[in-house]
């Protein structure tokens, strides 16, 4: 049998000519990423090891994004104790304040990241890199300090499912619409330690921003990455974020899948994922009236460019509903400066929403936008599990920009083409 995109991409940087689902390999890694949160654990970590540098100072980077600007003293601490390590190291890739972003925002962005690369990050999402055809996938802060130390990390070779994807999507479906969809499809466990790979005739009609944000939401289907093929919009990305030579790999016609779904996007419909799972999932049709308190528009899920332009376009000219807090996060400096240039925060400010410097903040329920006891929020966040942006009596309804946007300003979960 032949190999999957993945299965390629791991053979090429553990020096095999072949891997099978389930065999277990040590490859090299192209990139290893922590956060203020994963990174002081892995230093302290890395210390032990009795090793003086990282293996090699451009090919690591650390982003303090979740709990900055500081939210407290132990924040700050945190970002004290890595910033040191960076410097004392000479890590080219530190990003704080002021030139920072949201990590699966601003490593793309910066062109850190290519197709055909290996990623780790003691970060969950670490898997948003898959849009680009890079393998990339979360892990603990131990295997973020032994990846800064070796330049290698070990892995069980996973097992592929594909998606294959047709038909163009209606107006107000994007790529999170379409990833909720075949979360509520498959399941939270759907995809277990399996490589999500995407194709079809349906690609052409998905921006690179559709695809970050699908890429980013394969492992709360419980993959262990999420990934597509390189075509001509993600060769057009690439050249324009960076200079750094990527590999194209492409999945064998004989490879092997343990599911094949086929998914007509023209008869998707705008999703939202109700409390307190990412499957739990129904189209905006079933929604039903649900008053919300909050809308969060933003995260390394929907803090780009295009996100920002759908909420400004629904928001232009009209007036965020009194009972509702509506927050926004850019993904990055740039996105936020590219933002002002465009008159989308003007637009926004006006309508009644206030933008936020980015930051991780709401989407983990540390800063910038906690929900009380018995609120709801409406989020273009990735989870919403018990307790994820505040209270555990609290609520969180996962949606694309356009329904938090319209929800934002009837008040309730609405659809966007009722506005």
């Amino acid at each position: 049998m032949g190999m999957t995109m993945t299965q390629k991409i791991l053979a090429a940087h553990a020096g095999l000519e072949k891997v099978k689902a389930g065999q277990l390999i040590e490859a090299n890694l192209d990139l290893v990423l922590g956060n203020d949160i994963t990174s002081p654990v892995a230093v302290k970590e890395f210390e032990k090891f009795g090793v003086k540098n990282v293996f090699d100072k451009e090919k690591i980077a650390i982003v303090p994004d979740h709990f900055t600007p500081n939210k407290d003293i132990k924040a700050a601490e945190q970002c004290k104790f890595i910033r040191e390590f960076s410097r004392d190291k000479g890590i080219v890739n530190f990003f704080e304040i002021g030139e920072m972003g949201i990590e699966h925002c601003l490593l793309p962005e910066k062109g850190l990241v290519v197709a055909g690369d290996v990623v780790i990050g003691a970060d969950s999402h670490t898997c948003t890199y898959g849009a680009l055809g890079a393998f990339s996938t979360g892990i603990g802060s131990t295997d973020m300090a032994a990846g800064m130390a070796t330049g290698k990390c070990w892995f069980k070779v996973p097992s592929a499912l594909k998606f294959i994807l047709k038909g163009k999507p209606s107006k107000w479906v994007s790529g999170k619409d379409v990833v909720l969809h075949i979360i509520g499809m498959i399941g939270v466990d759907g995809a277990l330690y399996k490589s999500m790979e995407f194709i079809g005739d349906g690609l052409k009609y998905l921006s690179m921003d559709d695809r970050f944000t699908m890429a980013n939401m394969a492992i709360e289907a419980g993959g262990k990455n999420g990934i597509f093929p390189v075509d001509e919009k993600t060769i057009e990305y690439l050249k324009e974020h960076g200079k750094k030579e990527w590999k194209v790999y492409e999945a064998d016609e004989d490879a092997e899948y343990d599911e094949v779904y086929e998914i007509d996007l023209s008869a998707l419909r705008p999703t939202v994922a109700f409390p307190h799972l990412p499957d739990n999932t129904r189209t905006i049709d079933e929604v039903g009236d649900i008053e919300i308190d909050q809308a969060v528009i933003g995260s390394c899920t929907n803090g780009r460019i295009s996100d920002l332009r759908v909420a400004r376009d629904l928001l232009k000219g009209k007036k965020v509903n009194k009972r509702v807090r509506c927050i926004v996060f850019p993904g990055t400096q740039k996105i936020y400066l590219q933002a002002l240039e465009e008159g989308i925060i003007k637009d926004l400010v006006e309508a009644g929403a206030v933008v936020s410097t980015p930051t991780c903040g709401p989407c983990l329920g540390g800063h910038m936008g906690i929900l009380a006891k018995g609120e709801r929020a409406i989020s273009t966040t990735n989870r919403n599990f018990v307790g994820r942006m505040g209270h555990v009596e609290s609520e969180v309804y996962l949606a694309s920009p356009a329904v938090a946007a319209a929800s934002a300003i009837t008040g309730k979960i609405t659809n966007p083409e009722e506005l």
